[in-house]
């Protein structure tokens, strides 16, 4: 029996840059989450997709000698690509040029008409290109020379003024409801840090928002004004509600189902449109808010964050060929604190990998299963019920109401050191034991017997809590355990009871799952 539903997001990705290391960390996070929830119960709905609208799409496709919807065509296959190299498992790609995405634009806009949060009216104000974004004065930063800069991407703003009326979101009515929302909901801004950014700024006065344009036509047209169509922002937050059938006569109910959603994870440079412009949008049609937006930190390299126009944004690619795909995600969820900024390197890659991966968890499957081919001719011994003291078992026994809190709060850090304890507990209950030892005693038969399936039967437990994190490993554990396919998995606690790993499956012992890597003889990518 399903637990019930749940349901995250990615960002809806700006078309003009493919993937990089930032965006590939934010979709694993959301794939980390979902695949464990999946394995908890829940049916899942995970988001992920393509920002396509807007003027400095249109004015990259004609720099190219492109129409923009050629420009967007030809981007579709690098994200796809990445998310399929990277074992994503989003239930919905949305793109913004899709007509359905199209109709939920023209619903949700018409709502908010209809309740009479808009009007039209002329826009002046300081504006960042790259951002597609206006800012007050006071949210502005000087550069060296005292211009004015972009708070978010430090570049110069312009001033911009316009006698072009556009429709306008009234967004300065919502400041009083969305600072007694973020009393009242003290958990829908995470972490700590970010809520009380997002508080100062709201509590700092709201300024109405203009969400139409009329000198382009490169966007959704807005039904009350087909003159007009939504600005980018206006448009790419309502893939959220698309991506789950919202006015969508074709999957019905399933909106209602799945909103509001457990989770948006969004890099802390687009919290405001996120936790600010969002939840009034929503306040505005009439709808609930999602329960949490999680604005996680950058990742740096020699200090800075990670993007193209610096040149230190490699593709997740350059790594996958170094480190493999599981290690790759393995490494990004465990040894970056989510909702930090996090400082990567190399270095820290491979001693990660060679630590964590090579010597704990590969070698104790190495270990285990040829032991098991020597000892046992390669078959589960018998277990030993009743056993005095079995350290594995008390472990293995309290990890699932650990790990749940853990990706419950979006904590992979805990999770993961949950499961490298009962790995690394795994080999010192080798060291303890002797089972090398107690193989040549054909009186210690039965002991041996014991230890072994103590060992086996943990490592398939460590498989279950680290297939979120690796699933092709884990499926390879289960593989060589002659056990199920690991995906079908819909109630991880009732998998969690010790004892089940069957007495007489065959054990396949296979290459070393994570052979060791020598730091001096990789790439450097910083």
């Amino acid at each position: 029996m399903s637990k019930g539903t749940y349901s995250l997001t990615t960002p809806i990705y700006y078309v003009n840059a493919a993937p990089h290391l930032g965006t590939a960390y934010t979709t694993i996070a959301a794939d980390v989450v979902a695949r464990y929830q999946r394995m908890n119960g829940f049916d899942v709905a995970f988001v992920t997709g393509m920002d396509e609208h807007g003027q400095k799409v249109a004015d990259t496709a004609a720099e190219r000698g492109m129409e923009p919807q050629a420009w967007c065509d030809s981007m579709e296959p690098a994200f796809r690509d990445a998310w399929d190299m990277l074992d994503i498992t989003y239930t919905d790609f949305v793109r913004t040029t899709e007509p359905r995405q199209a109709r939920s634009v023209q619903e949700f806009w018409q709502s908010i008409y209809d309740a009479g949060y808009l009007y039209k009216g002329t826009y002046e104000g300081w504006y960042c290109v790259h951002e597609e974004t206006y800012y007050a004065e006071s949210d502005l930063e000087k550069d060296e020379e005292g211009a004015f800069i972009c708070p978010d991407c430090k570049r110069p703003v312009q001033l911009m003024s316009s006698g072009e009326e556009n429709w306008f979101f009234k967004l300065s009515e919502f400041q009083e409801k969305l600072l007694a929302f973020y009393e009242e909901n003290p958990g829908f801004i995470r972490p700590e840090t970010r809520k009380n950014e997002i508080v100062s700024f709201v509590s700092r006065g709201l300024r109405d928002l203009s969400i139409s344009r009329s000198t382009f036509d490169w966007g959704v047209p807005l039904p009350f004004d087909e003159g007009h169509v939504a600005y980018v922002w206006a448009d790419a937050l309502i893939a959220y509600l698309t991506g789950i059938g919202y006015a969508d006569p074709e999957r019905p109910g399933q909106f209602e189902s799945f909103w509001p959603m457990n989770y948006h994870f969004v890099g802390k440079d687009i919290i405001r449109f996120h936790c600010v412009i969002w939840p009034a949008m929503l306040m505005a049609a009439g709808l609930p808010i999602t329960h949490c937006v999680f604005g996680h930190g950058f990742l740096l390299t020699k200090g800075e964050k990670m993007s193209k126009s610096k040149g230190n944004a490699l593709k997740p690619s350059d790594l996958v060929g170094v480190f493999g795909v599981d290690a790759y995600r393995y490494y990004f969820m465990s040894d970056v604190q989510f909702g930090h900024d996090g400082s990567i390197s190399m270095e820290r890659m491979v001693q990660v990998y060679n630590n964590e991966l090579a010597n704990t968890w590969g070698n104790l499957v190495s270990r285990v299963m040829n032991m098991t081919k020597k000892y046992f001719d390669g078959k589960v011994p018998a277990k030993c019920e009743g056993a005095a003291d079995n350290p594995l078992r008390e472990l293995a026994e309290a990890l699932y109401a650990k790990y749940d809190v853990a990706l419950a709060e979006v904590d992979f850090t805990s999770a993961a050191d949950l499961v490298q304890e009962l790995a690394q507990r795994a080999n010192r209950y080798i060291e303890e034991t002797e089972p090398f030892k107690l193989a040549k005693d054909e009186s210690k038969a039965d002991e041996l017997s014991c230890v072994m399936y103590n060992l086996l039967e943990t490592i398939r437990i460590v498989a279950l809590y680290m297939a979120p994190f690796m699933p092709n490993t884990s499926a390879e554990v289960f593989s060589r355990l002659s056990l199920g396919d690991i995906t079908d998995i819909a109630d991880i606690e009732a998998l969690s009871v010790w004892g089940l790993l069957p007495e007489g499956n065959a054990i396949e012992v296979g290459d070393p799952l994570f052979p060791r890597l020598d730091v001096d003889n990789l790439p450097d990518f910083e």
